[in-house]
């Protein structure tokens, strides 16, 4: 639909429900995997696993949601509003639960690699499951609890942009950690290098797919939840202009 003014982008239900079925299809498989093997039962498997689990319930969420609007829009579903209004508010407490919680599954998995380079020799008495599982219950009531005060509160500012700030918080954290790590095996390979006297060409072409990798990480990492957060950002910043409204109707 156009207007003098806005452009406005319709996805069909039917595509957004099914990228919701495959996401949910990817991460059972992941989860499954990582259950079934015995050699994936370490702590970075796990906070892996706790990862999937999170974009499952989002998955899991959307997918309910969007079946839930189809039904009332055909008319085959009819129910009060109230109770509508109730189910949307649990399924909103989901979404944002497991979006904190794979924001800081993300970080986690983020801290854990930098641990297993810099402090190799310790690592495995430094990350230990015991250690692994309580941080995953630590994680997962946060999660919840903040989601809960988040939906509970959500028409205030205060709230949106403590959302946006911890998203930041999550992304400078793994940026400079791996960027850290990137740093450490370049100089790593540039030793081996000089160790067996090959030319510089091999270091280069070793950091340039290092950095290629970190990109591409970082990349996917924005892509995926830096539209949600810079919906946030634009309804604390510029709530009446319209530009921003243009934004807000393709969100809705």
């Amino acid at each position: 639909q156009t207007g003098p003014w806005c452009l406005q982008v319709s996805i069909p239900d039917g595509l957004f429900l099914s990228l919701g079925l495959v996401s949910l299809v990817e991460n059972v498989l992941v989860v499954i995997a990582i259950t079934k093997n015995r050699n994936l039962h370490s702590p970075m498997y796990c906070f892996i696993c706790c990862l999937a689990l999170s974009d499952l319930m989002v998955s899991i969420s959307l997918v309910l949601e969007t079946t839930i609007i189809l039904l009332l829009e055909a008319g085959a579903l009819v129910t009060r509003a109230a109770l509508v209004q109730q189910l949307d508010n649990v399924i909103d407490v989901l979404i944002c639960g497991s979006m904190v919680s794979s924001l800081c599954f993300l970080g986690v998995i983020a801290i854990d690699r930098y641990i297993s380079i810099f402090y190799a020799l310790r690592y495995h008495s430094i990350v230990t499951l015991p250690r692994a599982r309580r941080a995953i219950v630590g994680i997962w009531v946060a999660s919840i609890f903040f989601s809960t005060l988040f939906i509970t509160y959500y028409n205030h500012t205060a709230v949106l942009i403590c959302l946006v700030t911890f998203f930041l918080a999550m992304l400078a954290l793994m940026a400079v950690l791996y960027v850290h790590m990137l740093t450490r095996a370049c100089q790593h390979a540039q030793g081996i290098a000089q160790l067996h006297k090959r030319q510089g060409s091999t270091r280069q072409g070793f950091c340039l797919k290092g950095a290629a990798t970190l990109t591409i990480l970082l990349g996917i990492f924005f892509l995926c939840w830096g539209p949600f957060f810079l919906h946030l950002t634009l309804i604390v910043l510029c709530p009446q202009h319209p530009t921003c409204s243009c934004i807000f109707k393709n969100f809705n």
